[in-house]
């Protein structure tokens, strides 16, 4: 028998600590002979990424602290990681380190620490290095082929990326000139070379300002000459409005790339000659998604000619596709999301998946079988999972009768429910980006507030990922006005069917989720309250020299070319719209931010002082964009709940009060 209780005041096993502690997910699965490597948080370790290593017995070591594996190239990061069976015996890895971003080299089975392969650069940001290939067979000792983003200046847009090839001698570690140069530098972006079977070609993606990759890229398929350089660079597939997020070879030597020319990322297939090009399985549906980060992959075939690939419509999913007769079958099993990094080992498909019920774990599919299982990161339960969520995907019609895409999470409690005639709070959730996608996945931030009675909608607003390039063109020159009026429109579509209190509605997000709440507080009177977190609040300062080299020319898409529109930069901005602003708020903040720095909220701050509403900015020191420490989430997120229980007038004593100024 259920205790009615007042929705918002459940007790609830999922603290801030266990949420904290279950952060993040598995990254960059790979193979290196018979075993498996990949990356994993450690939120209680100061938030570093540890290396894992799984044996062919299925035992697991890392690499201890202090090494973190994470690179910054472009400031979100790639791929980190490569390894190689060496000729001798035992496996040979090379990674970035976050702390100084050198490359580093470990031979795991042997006596001793890493050892660098790469120098440490004073200007700027320095040299930064992701998505590695090893090539022990080139030069004297070998090379690494990988992603060089070097700083030319002070300033975070003064720099250049290259395709480099680094020694494995460790020659370069005190020596930037013994640093092979490979690609000619004609593009701003590039990712890490794919070779040829035969050796004799690369491939790679590249673009430039003011395109994000989801708007257009390019396939360069280069000649490798016998001495190990690059000749001959030219323009296979892609081009201005063609977004190719991952290029790779097939076994008997044709590139496989995911295109969106046909208004969905789909699979394609050509010769090297561009003589001809075959869509292999047309599908509405994606089959790659946004090139957040260098290196990551949708799509991986293997030695037989099939090929592994994920694909769906708002949630995805991991098929074999027969490239042949284009037929597609997807594997067994309750997983709804796939994160976009693949592995093949032998027949055997490895890769990293989630669900409602489950955190990201590594899967591992046999083809010769077809049967799964789970292999590294399994999912345990920390609480009676009869406290998850029980969601619902639903979608809403917004203004005009475009569709918005989103999932529910109502208040569940096995112990509790809501009193007859009352109406629970909703927290209305917008994911970052914006062209991203928010998952189908358990995750025990949201689990934190349904278990004790606060629901939650993610809203895949017009602009999100997953359902097509002209969903994701929604939001081009229309950002902070799509995204807050699809929120709005869920938020009052809720409330109007008798799922939410329209009187305790809430917004909060992080990043490009933080512009948007904020821009709902400050355009809309939906919400009693919101949570900011490293937001974006002024589009003229981020647009000019606010934010790092990657996004720094975004919002010639998202909003309009600068120099043409500069009224709509201050008009949309929250930080120039404080007097639409009636409602208590919170702000999250790290504060070694590059991305969405403090001066944002500051300016934002200054902006409302004086003006009697009650606000709280909490910062963190040695965080940048996302929180990783654990320490760091659980105040945010106790933070986040003082807010909400202060605003909506729920009794609890479990969190400390969040003192909220004017």
């Amino acid at each position: 028998m259920k205790t009615a209780a007042a929705y918002g005041s459940w007790p609830s096993p999922i603290d801030a600590a266990l949420a904290a502690s279950r952060d993040g997910r598995p990254e960059y699965v790979g193979a290196v002979g018979d075993e498996l490597w990949w990356t994993e948080p450690r939120p209680a370790q100061a938030g570093r990424r540890a290396l894992v290593r799984r044996s062919p017995d299925g035992a697991t070591a890392e690499l201890p602290a202090p090494w973190n594996v994470r690179s910054r190239v472009i400031e979100y990061g790639g791929r980190p990681w490569a390894g190689t069976e060496r000729a001798e015996g035992g496996p040979l890895i090379v990674f970035v380190h976050f702390d100084d971003q050198r490359l580093y080299a470990y031979a795991p089975d042997e006596p001793g620490a890493p050892w660098p392969l790469t120098p440490v650069s004073t200007i700027g940001g320095g040299l930064r290095w992701a998505d590695p290939r090893l090539h022990p067979e080139r030069g004297a000792a070998g090379e690494v082929w990988c992603v060089l983003e070097e700083f030319t200046g002070d300033a975070p847009t003064e720099l250049r990326r290259v395709i480099a090839a680094v020694p494995l001698d460790g020659s370069a570690a005190d020596d930037r000139s013994a640093v092979r140069e490979l690609s000619d530098g004609r593009h701003r972006f590039v990712t890490g070379p794919e070779v040829s079977p035969d050796g004799r070609q690369a491939a790679w993606i590249a673009w430039d300002h003011p395109r994000m990759p989801w708007d257009g890229t390019e396939v360069i398929l280069a000649d490798i000459g016998e001495d190990g350089t690059f000749r001959d660079a030219r323009t296979f597939a892609g081009g201005p409005d063609e977004s190719v997020p991952q290029v790779r070879w097939s076994a008997d030597g044709q590139l496989l790339f995911a295109g969106d020319r046909s208004g969905w990322w789909n699979l394609y297939r050509g010769v090297p000659d561009g003589s001809a090009v075959d869509e292999l399985c047309p599908r509405e549906e994606e089959f790659a998604g946004p090139l957040w980060k260098i290196g990551l992959n949708w799509f991986c075939p293997l030695d037989n000619g099939l090929i592994a690939a994920l694909h769906g419509v708002g949630s995805t999913t991991l098929g074999i596709l027969d490239p042949e007769t284009g037929d597609l079958v997807d594997i067994a099993g309750g997983w709804t999301e796939w994160a976009e990094t693949l592995a093949v080992q032998g027949s055997r498909v490895i890769g990293i998946a989630a669900s409602p019920r489950s955190a990201y774990e590594i899967v591992e599919l046999d083809t010769a079988t077809g049967h799964t299982r789970i292999i590294g990161a399994p999912h345990e339960d920390a609480v009676d999972p009869a406290y998850y969520p029980e969601p619902s995907v639903r979608t809403f019609t917004g203004p005009g009768g475009r569709e918005i895409h989103a999932q529910v999470y109502p208040p569940h409690s096995p112990d509790r429910t809501g009193p007859a005639g009352e109406l629970p709070p909703y927290v209305v959730w917008a994911h970052g980006g914006p062209t991203g996608h928010a998952a189908l996945v358990l995750d025990l931030e949201i689990a934190y507030f349904t278990s004790r009675g606060i629901g939650v909608a993610e809203v895949n607003y017009g602009g999100s990922t997953g359902y097509g390039r002209a969903y994701r063109n929604r939001l081009r020159e229309q950002w902070g006005v799509v995204d807050v009026e699809d929120c709005a429109a869920v938020a009052g579509a809720l409330a109007a069917e008798g799922t939410a209190d329209p009187r305790r509605l809430a917004v909060r997000g992080g990043s490009a989720g933080g512009w948007t709440a904020a821009a709902s507080l400050t355009g809309t009177d939906v919400y009693a309250c919101g949570t900011i977190i490293y937001p974006i609040l002024d589009l003229t300062g981020w647009g000019t020299d606010e934010t790092h080299d990657f996004e720094s020319q975004y919002l010639e898409s998202l909003v309009g070319p600068l120099a043409e529109v500069p009224d709509r930069y201050r008009d949309r901005s929250p930080v120039s719209r404080t007097a639409g602003l009636t409602t208590p708020f919170l702000i999250l903040q790290g504060e070694d931010d590059p991305i969405c720095p403090p001066v944002q909220c500051e300016r934002f701050l200054e902006a409302v002082r004086g003006r009697g509403i009650p606000h709280a900015y909490l910062t963190y020191p040695g965080e940048g964009h996302g929180f990783r420490r654990a320490e760091t989430m659980i105040s945010a997120l106790e933070a986040e709940l003082s807010l909400y229980a202060q605003t909506f007038g729920i009794d609890r004593s479990d969190v400390p009060r969040l003192e909220l100024g004017t």
